[in-house]
């Protein structure tokens, strides 16, 4: 089936990333169609493709901080293939994908296992101290909270129609306990870059949206 241009982009760089993460990888052909299909979901209005390669961007932004810089591209490209709304173990299903495919793709044991562990990370955004490679990860995934405040609006929006299910209230108050435990936290972004750049900017958006839930 043809491919549009986007699609074209995330699939050089899924192969670009995964011959130089692998030993003797087999075709990277099929690993892609896979996983853009799993991203193309129906059920997605934020976690699309878009949100894939917006998170593989930030993740070339904040290179220079992380370790294994492959190995973080990789745990972006699993860490939402698994997503239902309505389901609360998406990051665990989508780490055990992670090592299915890895494993059969080429990675060694430990490549694979450190990223199943960064795809898991993303259930807290909590790296440890000096988790470089875990910092990079979850600050290009929260990258979004940083946005300009219409694409900010745009993310909100979305993320609302991903739970259309649940009840106007109901998600209010979900939602509202969601952006007092990110204002709580003593620092959103971890890097270097991201504490300078996005902190502010995420938090007068959080602060923004919170006052449109209350009122």
């Amino acid at each position: 089936m043809p491919h549009d241009d986007k699609d074209l982009d995330l699939r050089a760089r899924w192969h670009a990333t995964l011959l130089r993460a692998s030993e003797g990888t087999p075709d990277p052909g099929p690993y892609a169609d896979n996983l853009l299909a799993r991203w193309a979901e129906p059920q997605r209005r934020y976690h699309t493709t878009a949100h894939l390669a917006a998170v593989l961007d930030h993740i070339d932004v904040l290179e220079e901080h992380a370790e294994e810089p492959d190995l973080v591209r990789l745990a972006a490209w699993f860490h939402d293939a698994v997503y239902a709304p309505d389901r609360s173990e998406n990051e665990e299903r989508s780490a055990r994908l992670a090592e299915r495919a890895l494993t059969e793709a080429g990675l060694t044991e430990a490549r694979t296992a450190e990223v199943a562990r960064l795809v898991r990370l993303t259930v807290t955004h909590d790296p440890a101290e000096g988790d470089h490679d875990g910092e990079v990860l979850c600050d290009a995934d929260l990258a979004i909270l940083a946005a300009a405040p219409d694409a900010y609006a745009a993310y909100a929006a979305a993320v609302r129609e991903e739970y259309a299910f649940v009840p106007d209230e109901d998600f209010r108050t979900g939602r509202a306990a969601v952006l007092r435990q990110l204002l709580a936290l003593p620092r959103l972004f971890r890097t270097p870059y991201g504490a300078a750049e996005w902190e502010g900017p995420a938090r007068e958006n959080l602060a923004t949206e919170m006052e449109l839930l209350d009122s």
